[in-house]
């Protein structure tokens, strides 16, 4: 009969592959910068070292015909191609780690996907003019963006495409970063299809302005419910997406940062595909320092 030491000894690699494993993902903050002047340049966002992802807010025209175009509010003007400034910013902050994508949509009502071939149209362009493609006229300059985002809120047709969209890409190059910001309904209207692709690295679930599913005066129940339908989603890591402020979120959802340590973040923990927190903005962010008062109490 073997001995307690040669039974320890048989096993000591497992346990030092799960202990490895149980390490290996670090949770980290998400959040979105571009459209609000106050919040500072991309580099003052980076340089915080509060974030490991950073979206930039956004591709908000394109598809019906429409050309792609970059909004990122006062901070420069892409017809005049000024926001190839912020190229080397993109550099500096990959450079730390920090992973900067390029998010399509938002509140807009000038984005739609309308055939499988607009989808197809739209992927090469992102490639050509924000990856790992080549063109004279790279709105953000040579800075090669670590992936897209879906923060699909309107786009006519539905679910229709966003998932074409993602092959499509996800063939271009499977290193590619994508990320999706469904509301948190389950499931989601428009991205639902999309993410059951299970191309997406990172679900980033906006727990916010949809009242039956966020956090509303003390109660975390709507929340919780919804958090465990959206961890069993097709994705590698899916995020809490919160407002900063109040401000941020005119039709609810603020957690105060109290209860989001002591509540609900040792709630949300335990799901395998815990990935961490999004928070909506930057700018808010800057304001409440609300990264900074959870950043301890992510992992």
């Amino acid at each position: 009969m073997a001995s307690v030491q040669q039974i320890f000894l048989l096993f000591l690699p497992f346990l030092f592959i799960s202990s490895f494993l149980s390490r290996s993902y670090a949770a980290g903050i998400a959040t979105y910068w571009g459209q609000h002047g106050e919040e500072g340049s991309l580099a003052d966002a980076c340089n915080t070292g509060n974030y490991q992802f950073i979206n930039i807010a956004f591709l908000s025209t394109f598809g019906g015909g429409r050309t792609p175009k970059l909004n990122l509010g006062s901070h420069c003007d892409p017809d005049a191609n000024t926001c190839t400034v912020f190229s080397s910013q993109i550099k500096a902050c990959q450079a730390k780690g920090i992973k900067v994508l390029l998010s399509l949509g938002g509140d807009s009502p000038n984005y739609s996907l309308n055939s499988a071939d607009e989808a197809n149209q739209l992927a090469n362009y992102l490639w050509t003019n924000f990856l790992g493609g080549s063109s004279g006229s790279r709105p953000l300059g040579d800075a090669v963006l670590d992936g897209i985002d879906f923060d699909i809120e309107a786009g006519g047709n539905g679910q229709q495409y966003w998932g074409d969209l993602a092959r499509t890409l996800k063939g271009l190059s499977q290193q590619l970063i994508l990320s999706a910001a469904p509301q948190c309904h389950f499931p989601d209207s428009h991205l639902s299809d999309a993410i059951d692709t299970g191309l997406f690295n990172y679900v980033w679930v906006q727990f916010y302005n949809n009242r039956d599913c966020q956090y509303n005066n003390g109660d975390t129940s709507g929340l919780l419910n919804a958090w465990k339908q959206w961890t069993a989603v097709k994705a590698e890591k899916v995020f809490l997406g919160v407002p900063a402020t109040e401000a941020a979120a005119q039709s609810g959802g603020f957690i105060p940062t109290n209860v989001m340590i002591s509540q609900v973040l040792p709630a949300i923990k335990t799901a395998t595909k815990y990935g961490g927190v999004m928070i909506w903005d930057r700018s808010f962010d800057l304001k409440s320092g609300y990264s900074v008062a959870i950043k301890g109490s992510i992992n």
